[in-house]
């Protein structure tokens, strides 16, 4: 405790330098409760763990942050680490700092496997994105919490620095640069680099302090050469020069498969100017100086970054062949660069920029739609939060970015949800163009709209953005449950016929109501769709009112369903669901699976390499775990076997099948004028390495020349007659 006073005066005073009236009291009352629930706590580096929340409480000073976000930052781990409670925390400091810290509070998960870890990390970033739509200094308090835990990294187990380097380049640096906070950014990138590419990041390292003194050098002669020519000219201005940051090398290396040695342009400076004409005036005294690189030179501030960056950004040929780059940006537009949306946020004022709402309105449009899929979530947020942006505009001159590779499909949805859902066409710079075409930057685009027009799943191909993404799947899944429903009344009527059960006294005085009630359902309609996706048995449903009978063994289904004789294949974490092997790619024992639920047929097993996955699980919320079970059984599987025509090859066939006890069920024999012939076996299997053997078998008899899993054309053809 009397170790880490000092400490926290040191953060009272940092506050007070910028916020006078800060609100002390309240600040000691944090600390104090702080320390108090976190007493005889320690962290893995073994100091005191109340130095991870103080830590965490200077980086919101050093970000000019208010005295509830560093209050929020000194309490942020108690409900997840101590035994305060919600009630308790909201006794002592109201319901808004208590809202703020279980935002921040992580759901924990007690199974191990990829796929829980997943679906626990896609929930705690969604809760705390859906709470900073709400409040800003959620996310800002994450950042600096994520800071001081990467500083503190190297304390972990290796595997544990991994999963956490990797999970911070792909979710927290880029919502950083979203944000426009570039110091954070930067410095998240540059630890997680040291711990995801430690080989690479010492190899680098070592490169950059061969060439530190060279560097230092060149950076003081090239300073002064400016400082000197913009004074010259009467303009007052700050220059600095520096070596870019490791991550930022190490990724145009990989960007461009260059070695090391081959990194020139390691240099950047950054000019510091009063006004936006001395701006211009500075680039053009720069391009005077040295020869520019064709390409290189960005205005940002005609046309800010979506994350309100603003600069000019050009590359040079300086002294001696060195190209370096340049900033020149005014003094707020350096503020905003390097602390984003701390600079100039939500609660100095009482009411934010247009910067803070086009945020907003960012951060909502990552969490739209609420995908229940885990994967689906992770990949939607990577693939916004850190894009190479394309610059396009409306007819009327609005600026709208997208990520590279970006659609008219995404324009329209940019524009408006029903602009989006009636897209029929775009013109591109006048010119009518398919909705698949990539924009370009500069790109003006008009979108043409039909009230007869509505999403198709096709769309999900052509769509880019996860906004577009999940206005589409919310068309379609709107759809698909209103043919669930009819589905899953048609399939519980069944039932209710094969069980004897009057299904018109069933939906009679609030029966099917109370019955959606006790299954977890608000509405009827919900369950009966989760009856048609086959999510719940028609069987579990009316079991209240089956009189108790003898057990009938189940019936086996018809078609393709019927291809397995012992029920192998089980839902995860539900009974009595029909599944059957997709013909597509015929799953067997030993196979990796996944289910898709299909709409009164029960859930379709796929391979995971399955080709027809991807197109499949467009609609995450239909993807179900599925798994062997221990009965084995006899699986149908169909091979094609190409032969030379010649006398004993069905005898010799048969012979190698039942060799590996092997049944066959059917064959369809065709020989040809050429002398070949095929066969089209369908043979009982017990898995993927009997399979294996069956085959191998049938390959070694003389004159056989192919054996394939699946029927011939020919034998496709038949059987489509």
């Amino acid at each position: 405790m009397t170790e880490a006073l000092p400490r926290f005066e040191d953060i009272l005073e940092l506050v007070a330098s910028y916020n006078p009236d800060a609100d002390e009291d309240l600040l000691r009352r944090a600390y104090v409760y702080s320390a108090m629930a976190h007493k005889g706590q320690v962290r893995v580096s073994g100091e005191p763990y109340l130095v991870h929340p103080l830590e965490v409480a200077r980086i919101l000073g050093e970000m000019h942050l208010d005295e509830i976000a560093i209050a929020t930052g000194l309490l942020h781990d108690l409900l997840e680490d101590t035994w305060v409670s919600e009630e308790e925390l909201e006794a002592r400091f109201g319901e808004h700092i208590t809202g703020l810290v279980k935002a921040l509070t992580k759901i924990t998960t007690m199974e191990q496997s990829y796929a829980a870890r997943e679906a626990a990390q896609a929930e705690n970033v969604r809760r705390m994105l859906l709470a900073s739509i709400v409040d800003l200094r959620v996310i800002l308090v994450k950042l600096a919490d994520r800071l001081h835990n990467m500083r503190t990294l190297s304390f972990l187990p290796e595997e544990r620095r991994r999963r956490i380097a990797a999970e911070t380049l792909e979710i927290y640096a880029p919502i950083a640069h979203r944000l426009g906070m570039g110091q954070i950014k930067a410095e998240l990138e540059d630890l997680a680099f040291m711990y995801q590419h430690p080989e690479e990041h010492r190899r680098l390292t070592e490169e950059l302090k061969q060439r530190e003194e060279t560097a230092a050098k060149l950076i003081a002669e090239i300073r002064t050469t400016i400082g000197k020519v913009l004074e010259e000219n009467s303009i007052q201005a700050e220059v600095r020069g520096r070596i870019k940051h490791l991550h930022s090398i190490w990724s145009k290396v990989q960007r461009q498969g260059i070695e090391l040695e081959r990194v020139y342009d390691f240099l950047a400076f950054r000019i510091i100017v009063d006004t936006v004409p001395h701006c211009y005036a500075a680039l053009g005294l720069i391009h005077q100086l040295w020869r520019p690189v064709p390409g290189r030179i960005k205005d940002y501030i005609a046309m800010p970054k979506p994350n309100a960056y603003q600069s000019l950004h050009t590359s040079v040929i300086g002294p001696e062949g060195q190209p370096f780059e340049v900033q020149i940006r005014t003094r707020e537009m350096d503020a905003i660069a390097e602390r984003g949306i701390a600079a100039h946020w939500l609660y100095k004022e009482g009411e934010g920029s247009s910067h803070d709402a086009e945020r907003v309105a960012w951060l909502r449009g990552l969490v739209e739609g609420h995908q229940e899929n885990p994967r689906e979530f992770l990949n939607s947020l990577k693939l916004d939060l850190y894009p190479e942006e394309v610059y396009t505009f409306t007819p009327k001159g609005e600026v709208f970015a997208f990520v590279r590779g970006a659609t008219p499909i995404d324009f329209a949805y940019h524009v408006h949800t029903e602009v989006g859902n009636h897209c029929v066409g775009a013109r591109v710079n006048g010119r009518l163009v398919p909705l698949r075409t990539p924009l370009a930057n500069g790109d003006i685009v008009e979108i043409l709209t039909s009230s007869s027009q509505v999403p198709s799943r096709d769309w999900l191909e052509i769509a880019v953005t996860a906004r577009a993404k999940n206005k589409i799947r919310g068309w379609l899944a709107r759809g698909e449950k209103e043919h669930a429903v009819e589905a899953g009344r048609r399939l519980l009527d069944r039932e209710c016929r094969k069980l004897g059960v009057a299904a018109k006294e069933l939906r009679e005085n609030g029966r099917m109501a109370q019955l959606a009630s006790d299954h977890g359902f608000g509405k009827e309609e919900d369950m009966m769709a989760a009856v048609g996706f086959g999510r719940l048995s028609v069987r579990d449903l009316l079991a209240p009112f089956v009189r108790t009978r003898p057990a009938q063994p189940a019936p086996v289904p018809k078609g393709r369903a019927a291809l397995t004789e012992a029920p192998v294949i089980t839902v995860k974490g539900q009974s009595d669901l029909l599944t059957y092997r997709a013909q597509c790619c015929n799953p067997l024992p030993g196979d990796e699976i996944v289910g898709y639920v299909t709409r009164g047929r029960g859930v379709a097993v796929h391979a995971t390499q399955c080709p027809n996955v991807r197109k499949l699980l467009f609609t995450p919320d239909r993807e179900v775990a599925v798994e062997w079970g221990g009965e084995t059984g006899a699986f149908a599987v169909p091979i094609a076997v190409g032969f030379e025509d010649r006398p004993g090859m069905l005898a010799a066939l048969s012979q190698a099948a039942s060799g590996e006890d092997a049944n066959i069920r059917s064959c369809q024999l065709n020989t040809h004028e050429d002398q070949l012939g095929t066969a089209d076996l369908v043979i009982d299997v017990n898995g993927r390495r009997h399979l294996e053997r069956v085959l191998a078998v049938l390959r070694r008899i003389p004159g056989v020349t192919t054996v394939e899993a699946g029927f011939s054309s020919q034998g496709r053809r038949l059987r489509a007659l």
